[in-house]
């Protein structure tokens, strides 16, 4: 005799509706960072796998194979390989929803939610901010949903929903001792670089032509607090790289300009001193309020006096820094800076150089006349600002003087130094931050990406290096409001609306204090608190003691509180029974010891008139089957029916 095989049990339409409900999730959270072509395939096919599933349909083998096959195909050709953030997130969610066509067992629904929630946690590696962080928990609820699900005697969704959520709470503590205790890393988890995009940002290179759409990236760059008030917007420019060299498509530093000596500084007036909060940039380029007194430390100055990191800013980082608004920079230019700052490339652009020459030949020696001429040109000739310019040819800077005149702060620094250059005036462009949101709530100044701003420095006899903005120029309000007001003009006023303000002002306080006590949680924070508890973060052994106790402590303090009866020792009907014995007792009727609860009530009935006895023998028939008949929990209509008919029994 043979022993036949007997099919694996087959998850029900609730087990495989919240493992859908749990791909969705994780599929919603990537959707912002998966390419477009992936995004809306993978939620129609999860949506269809669905439906099939609960009409008892199959899905199609040679289908699947093919999904499997072509899924890495389409991710190399995105992004020309398999390995990093990007293109492994993209292989991840697209091999978790294929997950799903083949899913038909309850072993294959536990596979499935252990992917997913590998592949939610992976969402973290894209931004750990206070929302996204609990966007995450909470797309862990369907998942351990789930897995409830596949257990017998569960009961109805709601309290499968409300379990899950109940044991992601008592999961708080422990993930807590697992935060302070376990070993911070020194370096991320991932090395391969993300796929680059053009967004608001600072670069240490500026390439206005190639870039024919710029999305405004609203995500918080830095936050600063200042020792006193925080200054007007006029004076808010945080200059993080000069910009020496032009190839005739790209503004970059320039090799010769990093062998010049330090710019010589003579600060005019009050200085700031202020402590910028900085987020991760995986750069070195620090920005600071123009102008700088000093590096901080783990810092140093360029020749131009910008700050860059010793080692590239992976984690939040905090410095603090002194600087003047009014300063004297360079007062005398020696040869080889004159150089750098007239150098132009090649013969491109003539129409640019040959406007120049007319303002030189009009103006003579005066290039305060010269600036005049071109801020007045940009203000006065029809030009636009806007965040998708017109594509430029190889005449860059010609065909924007002359042709599309619309671009963004890019478009109008490079043009601008383009024309001073070309008229003998030696400049340059600076790259960084201006404006910033003051925070109301918490007496901050908040600076988004979006904030990033390209403007222009002339060196003038006597004055030095003098700061030129061709941007403000065309539009003021750029300046005084913002890169997403000006680019949007009066619609954006809904932006700077009261009550919108408020809330953002408490929305940034409690990202800041995420960001400060979380996210910046490093290995030197993490070594200095646990120094003054008596563990050595040096030694394995002492980790692992304190991280052992504390585990210990936890597991006891809910194991007691598992243990614990609730209140009154019992649950609803159970209470409601109790008192409904001491109303009885209190009428001489107490209940012996050891007797049922059916036998008590039948008793007592037998003492009561026939209308309260009809009525108390028809409780006893409903507790004894609420209580003793089903292997499931008593439904909460029934339970409550039966409290409030004995509440109603008066003997």
């Amino acid at each position: 005799m043979s022993a036949a095989r007997v099919p694996a049990p087959r998850p029900d339409a609730r087990s495989f509706g919240l493992l859908s409900l749990t791909v969705a999730a994780t599929l919603a959270l990537h959707a912002t960072h998966l390419p477009l072509w992936l995004s809306p395939p993978l939620a129609l096919l999860l949506a269809l796998r669905w439906l099939g599933y609960r009409r008892g349909r199959r899905f199609p083998a040679l289908l699947r194979y093919a999904l499997v096959l072509t899924l890495p195909l389409g991710v190399i050709a995105t992004y020309g390989t398999l390995f990093g953030r990007l293109p492994g997130a993209a292989l991840a969610v697209g091999l978790l929803v294929l997950k799903l066509t083949e899913t038909e067992t309850r072993r294959d629904v536990h596979i499935a939610v252990a992917f997913a929630a590998f592949t939610l946690m992976s969402a973290l590696l894209f931004g750990q901010s206070l929302l996204q962080t609990l966007l995450v928990c909470a797309a862990l609820a369907p998942a351990l949903a789930t897995l409830l699900a596949l257990q017998p005697s569960v009961g109805a969704t709601r309290a499968i929903l409300k379990t899950a959520a109940l044991r992601l709470a008592a999961a708080l503590p422990v993930t807590l001792l697992a935060f302070v205790l376990v070993p911070r890393l020194a370096s991320p988890l991932w090395g391969a670089p993300g796929m680059q995009q053009a967004r608001t940002g600072i670069s240490a290179s500026m390439s206005p032509g190639a870039i024919g759409q710029l999305l405004v990236d609203d995500s918080p760059a830095f936050r600063v607090g200042f020792d006193g008030p925080i200054p007007p917007r006029a004076q808010r420019y945080f200059r993080a790289v000069v910009l020496w060299h032009f190839d005739g498509r790209t503004w970059t530093s320039g090799s010769a300009a990093r062998h010049l000596p330090l710019e010589p500084l003579q600060a005019l007036g009050p200085t700031q001193r202020y402590t910028i909060s900085m987020e991760a940039t995986r750069q070195t380029l620090l920005p600071a309020l123009d102008m700088p007194l000093q590096a901080p430390a783990a810092t140093r100055f360029t020749a131009a006096r910008t700050l860059l990191a010793d080692k590239p800013v992976d984690h939040g980082l905090r410095y603090t820094v002194s600087s003047a608004t009014a300063y004297r920079l360079q007062p005398r230019l020696g040869a080889h800076e004159r150089a750098l700052g007239l150098q132009l490339p090649g013969d491109d652009d003539p129409r640019a150089r040959a406007l120049a020459l007319r303002w030189r030949t009009r103006y003579g020696d005066n290039p305060v006349a010269i600036i005049d001429a071109a801020l007045h040109r940009f203000h006065d000739d029809g030009y636009r600002y806007t965040l998708t310019p017109p594509p430029l040819g190889r005449q860059q800077v010609d065909d924007f003087l002359f042709d599309t005149r619309a671009g963004f702060c890019e478009h109008y620094a490079s043009a601008f130094v383009f024309l001073m250059r070309a008229a003998g005036i030696p400049a340059r462009v600076v790259a960084g931050y201006q404006g910033g949101y003051a925070n109301r709530a918490a007496d901050y100044l908040l600076v988004r990406q979006a904030d990033a701003h390209a403007w222009a420095e002339v060196w003038l006899r006597g004055r030095g290096w003098v700061r030129v903005d061709p941007t403000a120029a065309v539009r003021p309000d750029r300046i005084s409001l913002g890169a997403i007001a000006a680019a949007q003009g009066a619609g954006a006023r809904w932006y700077q609306a009261a009550w919108l303000v408020g809330l953002r002002d408490r929305i940034d306080v409690l990202n800041r204090l995420w960001d400060q006590s979380v996210v910046g949680f490093n290995a030197l924070r993490q070594r200095g608190l646990l120094t003054r508890f008596g563990v050595d973060p040096q030694r394995w052994q002492s980790v692992a003691l304190a991280l052992g106790g504390a585990l210990a402590v936890a597991l006891a303090f809910g194991l007691a509180l598992a243990l614990r009866e609730p209140a009154g020792g019992r649950d609803a009907l159970g209470r409601a029974f109790d008192r409904l014995q001491r109303r009885l007792t209190r009428r001489d009727h107490p209940r012996q010891p050891g007797e049922a609860p059916a036998h008590y009530l039948s008793r007592v009935a037998a003492d009561l008139p026939a209308e309260q006895a009809a009525a108390l023998r028809a409780l006893s028939t409903q507790f004894v089957r609420l209580r003793y008949a089903s292997t499931q929990p008593a439904p909460r209509l029934a339970v409550r029916d039966w409290i409030r008919r004995a509440q109603e029994l008066k003997p």
